[in-house]
């Protein structure tokens, strides 16, 4: 795999700690900016939303650029406004710098998927996106926690500097590593990419990334307090069992890494299968502490094992549409991210406790399994893929 991809992902994992660091700072944001715990919990969804609406608009508007200076502008800009939301004395220009921030984003996250299967050889698509994957779990490992230590220890505008910090090396590398290549006049349009993206194969590989995703974050959202309350665990737990869960993500797209390209047909079917299996099993035994761990990890791993391999297939299926293939499947997954824990606290809304989410993550994953099986999108490679069932 060519070095520059590890470097997009060194970018990855700077931006996947602003996405999810928030839920560590929440309570000093209020405090800070004197809004309420609501209010400050609003600039998660607005990343979120960020995100979606953001991927295949960012995609479109940097079609024609070279790929290195759309990195670039892209980095600057998410830099930049975590510069303005760490000077800000009030919350709406931090509310309007985390909308910004997820715009670029999204912009990066697309072209970047882009750069690396256009960097990678032509077999290993799925390698190059568990690369830059890799770079969202280690924020899970390592990012979020130290986020949330410098929100203690400094306060949350010194998670936000340290952001803007962690990117400038990532800068740094995508200008000495990603080939500097000129604009492509004669190039994708947007028009033309579109086109290709209208395979039904390629939708629904989108729609089985979203409801897995969204059956991922439907439990991770709630992981502490099913842990507190329902398991027993400890506060003091928490960073650990979190922590746990990431190395489980990292232990996933590794996999995924090394089988996604040669065998996506079992990994998705035998993945998915036990993942769905693996949420029931952890609803029912979540009240013993010992299950619980292992299934803290077990989930993480095949979690994200089968989601990775989701979206390297998408990518497969938009060869002739590589920018805006890798924005619609950033967006497909921010899908699922938004609804999923929406759909977990309904659950634990209507009063079913707080392992009601644990179920509705394993119905979301049955519910790929059944579109996919009628489908039959599982059930065959994409062409190019050396898939042996």
């Amino acid at each position: 795999m060519p070095f520059a991809v590890y470097l997009l992902a060194l970018a990855v994992f700077a931006q996947g700690t602003s996405e999810f660091m928030l839920s560590g700072l929440v309570p000093g944001i209020a405090r800070d900016l004197h809004v309420s715990v609501p209010a400050a919990g609003l600039l998660t969804s607005a990343f979120a939303v960020g995100m979606v609406a953001g991927a295949p608009l960012m995609a479109v508007l940097s079609l024609r650029w070279p790929r290195r200076r759309a990195l670039l502008a892209f980095l600057l800009t998410f830099l930049l406004a975590h510069v303005a939301g760490a000077v800000t004395p009030g919350y709406e220009v931090l509310l309007v710098s985390r909308v910004v921030a997820a715009l670029a984003n999204a912009g990066f996250l697309a072209v970047a998927m882009a750069t690396a299967i256009g960097l990678a050889p032509p077999d290993a698509k799925g390698r190059a996106t568990s690369v830059l994957l890799g770079g969202i779990t280690l924020a899970c490992v390592a990012g979020v926690p130290a986020g949330a230590l410098l929100g203690e220890v400094w306060g949350w505008r010194s998670a936000f500097w340290a952001v803007a910090a962690a990117l400038l090396p990532a800068i740094v590398a995508v200008v000495r590593s990603v080939p500097a290549a000129p604009a492509d006049l004669h190039g994708p349009t947007a028009r033309g990419e579109s086109r290709a993206l209208r395979s039904p194969r390629l939708l629904v590989l989108l729609l089985l990334g979203a409801l897995v995703n969204g059956a991922t974050f439907c439990t991770f959202t709630y992981l502490a307090p099913l842990l507190t309350e329902a398991t027993g665990i400890g506060p003091g737990w928490m960073p650990a069992m979190l922590a746990l869960f990431g190395l489980g993500s990292f232990a996933g797209v590794t996999i995924s890494g090394r089988l996604a390209d040669v065998r996506p047909i079992g990994l998705l079917v035998g993945g998915g299968v036990a993942l769905a299996a693996g949420w029931a099993a952890f609803a029912m035994t979540a009240g013993e502490p010992a299950p619980a761990i292992v299934l803290v990890f077990v989930q993480g791993t095949l979690s994200f094992a089968v989601g990775s391999t989701l979206i390297s297939q998408a990518l497969y299926a938009a060869a002739e549409a590589p920018t805006l293939g890798g924005g619609f499947a950033t967006a497909a997954l921010n899908v699922g991210a938004t609804a999923g824990p929406w759909l977990g606290g309904l659950a634990i809304g209507a009063g079913l406790g707080f392992r009601s989410p644990l179920w509705v993550s394993a119905a979301l994953v049955v519910a790929a399994l059944v579109v996919a099986g009628a489908a039959g999108t599982v059930g065959r490679a994409p062409r190019g893929v050396a898939a042996r069932p």
